[in-house]
């Protein structure tokens, strides 16, 4: 418990605010890229803790929430094909799709299986070798590699029966598509750790020079944060726009360039739809040619299905920091972790899930 405790030591905290205090003297949004790190914001309360002029907006950094509903759709379709059996992590089983959810495929008799890491998907096509064996390969770069080396290995043993069905998507496309909106408001940003612990940050320094922001790479404990938040206030308030690196205790500059050349081998740069904000060119990771054969859209022949976002779940403007989760109509009413409108309410790093469980009785 002793570093748990030290990174989230109240009287350091209440230091950092006391100096965030002193040293702001203009409005600024900044918005964290990361779910899990807005999960730490709304539990601990480090946004009530700001000055007033400090505004804290939630970005796209959940993977689960930015998976467009047609890659849902396509989950579930072959979920329930016969002979299939589907492997996911445990967050995309509740994601709604039009009419039903992995969960409901599972309960209907689909073999939907919940699985810790893509090796296990693996060893399972190797113990059913008259089966298809589907991993839904969702993430940011942070499980890109475990992702890669799954399909690696499944080459390298010879394994014919295992395919991902990839949702892979990128972290600093989805930044500038922020800041290159009309209606963006973000002035800085809070990295994501995870990710940069797997790519380095260097990606993020041509977006800062470009676009006027400072970026710090931050940790996800409430220590973390507010440190990070005063880094980012300081540079706004000195007219700096630099990448800082307030998480070092894990992030390189370069990054892990051993994951990276895996990510590489496997994996090649694609344009991506995200849930409620459209595609992004560049955006997204999927198969190289010379691993075509293990993409599960082409082995089931459904690459080109497409499916309509809803109209009534306003996902898309929270993932831009447009909106926040209790603006909308639904939210609390109409849709809750049990009976969710979109992603963000179920995922446990969603916005909507985090102001439901930690924040909805202050509202």
């Amino acid at each position: 418990m002793k570093f748990i405790d030290e990174y989230r030591d109240a009287k350091a905290a209440r230091e950092y605010s006391q100096a965030l205090d002193r040293i702001t003297t203009k409005p600024w949004t900044i918005m964290e890229v990361c779910g899990g790190q807005t999960h730490s914001i709304v539990k601990f309360g480090i946004d009530e803790l700001l000055p007033s002029k400090i505004t804290l907006v939630h970005g796209p950094g959940c993977p689960v929430c930015v998976t467009p509903l047609e890659l849902i759709e396509k989950a579930i379709e072959i979920a329930s094909t016969p002979n299939v059996l589907f492997c996911s992590f445990g967050d995309m089983l509740r994601v709604p799709g039009n009419s039903k959810d992995l969960l409901s495929v599972k309960a209907a008799g689909g073999d939907v299986r919940i699985v810790y890491s893509p090796l296990d998907a693996v060893k399972l096509a190797l113990d059913n070798p008259d089966r298809e064996v589907v991993f839904f390969a969702v993430g940011f770069e942070t499980t890109a590699p475990a992702n890669a080396m799954a399909v690696y290995q499944a080459r390298q043993q010879g394994i014919r029966n295992f395919s991902l069905l990839v949702s892979h998507v990128l972290v600093p496309p989805a930044m500038e598509a922020i800041l290159s909106s009309p209606d963006n408001r973000v002035q800085g940003f809070l990295a994501a750790g995870h990710v940069c612990a797997i790519m380095g940050f260097w990606e993020y320094e041509p977006i800062a020079q470009n676009y006027r922001v400072p970026i710090v790479v931050t940790g996800f404990e409430p220590l973390d944060i507010l440190q990070g938040i005063y880094m980012c206030i300081y540079q706004l308030e000195h007219g700096r726009a630099q990448v800082e690196n307030q998480y070092a205790r894990s992030v390189r500059r370069e990054g892990n360039t051993t994951a990276q050349k895996l990510i590489s081998e496997v994996f090649c740069v694609v344009p991506r739809k995200w849930r409620g904000v459209g595609e992004i060119p560049r955006s997204g990771l999927g198969l190289q040619e010379q691993y075509a054969e293990f993409d599960a859209e082409r082995r089931f022949g459904i690459a080109h299905h497409t499916a309509d976002e809803p109209t009534e779940c306003i996902s898309g403007l929270i993932l831009q920091g447009i909106r926040k989760p209790h603006e909308c109509p639904a939210f609390g009413g109409r849709c809750t972790p049990e009976h969710p409108l979109g992603a963000t309410m179920v995922s446990s790093e969603g916005a909507c899930a985090a102001y439901y469980h930690y924040r909805r009785r202050k509202l």
